[in-house]
């Protein structure tokens, strides 16, 4: 897969942390909410509140600020800001799964401002017809950005220089002048805080400008915290200021007081319009990159991939800023934002929430190669997590679910498309990290009620005896281990052709959709390999139970096989042979029978993987027959009782059939299974006299060849599996 991280990176031309990282954040930040809505702010919670307010949303966001920090000092992060991060650390599917709905956001951010910018503008020249100016301006800055991101810093420049000369104008202002009633209506403090807390988002604004900064490990961490630091600073101060000048009722009831309380007025609608201009234009520049990093990593249709393209020296994402052109000029043509904007922002803090979570992961793991030069404790990280997502389900939770569902959505489809990532990713570690604690807690195997069925199978070339794979991964029910093992002969086994065998082996098992262990092995013969294979195969007490294989063998070499068998029977392997016939196979996969001997050992293990057949989706309806055979009329109506109350207490669906027939056991299951797509029989435990049960074996499977398909079953664990069924 070419990904993002092809694209050279000029570090020596790039912007720097001022105007690459602090700039586009702080004007990012101290936005359209401070102006217009923080007198509501103070008006509705006090001073107090306010403060608290401030200092708990802007908590959350430094703790996100102190996780992006981190990460930027481990990995060169290119082109796609948090898309990159998160990608790279989580997998391709996690990361297109919060890149895509975070590159509309970004994209739709810039309708918004514009939105924005134009109504205000409106209300100040009535003439003017707000839809037009949203279309010119979202125009108008497009051009800015595609012209270049550094012209784009050097106009943000002034913008930053109108927003600071309001912001001086309210500081050096006056009383309020404005009248206004004595009572509002109040709300309680977390809807305050839901209002206020997106005017403190933003701080991925340089994050997004990655692959255009000349260091990104430093300046990152620099521009981003000193952008916090700095917005709440003067997050702090302006409360001070709204309280002091004017009456609570007339901080609700006027979003322009600070406009009324400036010592120039029109200072605040420079500051206003300034803010959203230069979000706009943050939104413009950060969301094209996104959808070049994405794009380069092939997780767009293939229609699309076009716009990974770069133009120009600076590899500018001129294609890529074209359609997000279009994307924007749509929605600003269609007006009325607000029924998507909460939405746009839970995208936002999904993915700080991501960002948070990564950082707290990779601390934890303590892996080799994350190596970061600013160091941040996992509980600081983790916290931030939980504050974004709790921050998420304040300020709307309908729209928390509706983004959760979206970025969902595309990430099983993006798991659909089977894409391969050509990096390690974190999660690599969290699996070895799992399976490390897990194996330690593991004990020994001796309790039935935890059984589980972990097989083992001597599938040769799986192309041909797939039947086997495809049996035991039904059995299994996915709760089981399932290991699929092939021998090859020692004098042509190379470790080339064993890795190349392998591989072959589990993209056929992907592509039938079934979780299993591949294992290639080499031995002078099929029988002392898997001998060995089963001997030393597992992790502690992690180890296959029962072992499956075909009986094409038996006929090669009827000792060695038996004592194959034998030697998996000391191991305390249980075994289940298959023979089944090469066309039919298992036929409709409508009834099994199952010929019970006795409660333990082989009878209950058999009934236990009869009933894990029938559970399963791909024998769907099939009916489970539970057979026994007695000499005379005697014995037949107790074993009769006996035989269904053990099934009824068992709980399972199965059919009780006690047949009365003096014939040798063979002839009557051969007479009466002839019907059966699988049929279960038990085998009789290994003598010392490998010949006499190399002979038994062989005419057991010899005597029953003409029924459909049949499973020969015998038991070596040392469990009680009659508890298994109870």
């Amino acid at each position: 897969m070419r990904t993002s991280a092809d694209r050279p990176q000029n570090a020596t031309k790039g912007l720097g942390t001022f105007g690459g990282v602090f700039t586009p954040s702080i004007l990012t930040i101290l936005g359209v909410i401070m102006y217009l809505r923080f007198g509501w702010v103070v008006g509705q919670a006090g001073l107090a509140g306010s403060l608290a307010i401030v200092t708990v949303a802007s908590s959350i966001t430094f703790l996100t600020a102190l996780s992006i920090s981190q990460i930027a000092t481990d990995q060169r992060v290119r082109a796609g800001g948090a898309y990159y991060m998160i990608s790279r650390a989580l997998g391709v599917e996690i990361g297109g799964a919060i890149g895509i709905p975070l590159y509309l956001a970004q994209a739709l951010s810039v309708a918004l401002y514009t939105i924005g910018f134009a109504e205000s503008v409106a209300r100040v020249f009535p003439f003017l017809d707000a839809r037009i100016v949203g279309l010119i301006t979202t125009v108008l800055i497009t051009v800015v950005a595609l012209i270049s991101a550094r012209v784009a810093i050097r106009i943000q420049y002034f913008i930053m220089a109108g927003i600071a000369l309001s912001l001086l104008s309210f500081f050096f202002g006056h009383d309020a002048t404005l009248s206004a009633g004595a009572s509002f209506e109040s709300v309680g403090f977390w809807q305050v805080f839901a209002v206020f807390f997106p005017a403190v988002t933003g701080i991925m604004a340089g994050v997004n400008l990655s692959g255009d900064l000349a260091d990104p490990r430093r300046s990152i961490p620099r521009g981003t915290l000193a952008a916090i630091g700095v917005s709440y600073l003067v997050y702090m101060a302006i409360p001070l200021f709204l309280s002091e000048r004017a009456t609570a009722a007339q901080l609700v009831e006027d979003p322009l007081i600070m406009r009324n309380i400036a010592l120039w007025g029109d200072a605040i609608l420079i500051g206003v319009w300034g803010a959203t201009l230069s979000s706009a234009l943050g939104s413009i520049l950060g969301a094209p990159r996104i959808l070049q990093a994405i794009a380069r990593d092939n997780i767009l249709p293939r229609p699309l991939r076009f716009l990974g393209r770069g133009s120009g020296a600076g590899d500018e994402p001129r294609v890529g800023t074209f359609f997000t052109l279009g994307l924007a000029l749509t929605a600003v043509a269609l007006g009325d934002l607000d029924a998507i904007a909460p939405v746009l922002t839970m995208f936002f803090l999904a993915t700080y929430a991501v960002v948070n979570m990564v950082s707290a992961v990779e601390r934890l793991l303590r892996s080799p190669s994350f190596r970061p030069t600013f160091r941040v404790h996992w509980g600081f990280s983790l916290l931030g997590a939980i504050g974004c997502s709790a921050v998420m389900l304040l300020i709307d939770a309908p729209a928390t679910v509706i983004s959760g569902v979206i970025v969902l959505g595309v990430y099983l489809w993006l798991k659909r498309q089977g894409l391969r990532s050509t990096w390690g990713d974190v999660r690599q570690g969290v699996w070895q990290a799992m399976i490390r604690w897990g194996l330690f807690n593991l004990r020994a195997e001796t309790e039935a009620r935890s059984w589980r069925p972990h097989f083992l199978v001597m599938a040769g070339n799986p192309e041909k005896r797939w039947y086997l794979i495809d049996l035991a991964n039904t059995i299994s029910h996915d709760r089981g281990i399932l290991s699929v093992a092939t021998i090859l002969p020692a004098s042509a086994a190379t470790n080339d052709r064993k890795n190349n065998l392998a591989a072959t082996i589990r993209d056929h098992l992907d592509e039938r959709g079934v979780d299993a262990l591949v294992r290639v092995v080499s031995a002078a013969t099929p029988y002392q390999g898997a001998a060995m294979l089963v001997e030393a195969y597992g992790m502690g007490y992690l180890v296959p139970n029962t072992v499956l294989l075909g009986d094409g063998e038996t006929t090669e070499d009827p000792i060695e096989y038996a004592q194959m068998i034998a030697s998996f029977y000391l191991a305390n392997r249980n075994v289940v042979i298959i023979r089944a016939d090469a066309e039919r196979l298992f036929g409709a996969r409508r009834h099994v029978d199952v010929w019970w001997q006795s409660m333990r050992g082989n009878g209950s293990l058999m009934v236990t993987l009869g009933h894990l057949i029938s559970s399963s989706l791909t024998w769907s309806n099939v009916g489970l027959n539970v057979r026994m055979i007695v000499k005379d009329q005697d014995g037949a109506n107790g074993a009769r009782e006996n035989l269904a109350e053990l099934i009824s207490s068992t709980r399972m669906q199965a059919n009780v059939e006690v047949l009365v027939d003096a014939r040798p056991p063979l002839d009557v299951i051969g007479a009466t299974s002839t019907t059966a797509d699988l049929t279960f029989i038990g085998l009789p435990r290994p003598t010392e006299d490998l010949e006499a049960f190399a002979e038994h074996l062989g005419s057991l499977i010899e005597r029953t060849r003409h029924l459909p398909a049949v499973a020969y079953v015998l038991a070596a664990q040392d469990i009680e599996f009659d508890r298994i069924l109870r």
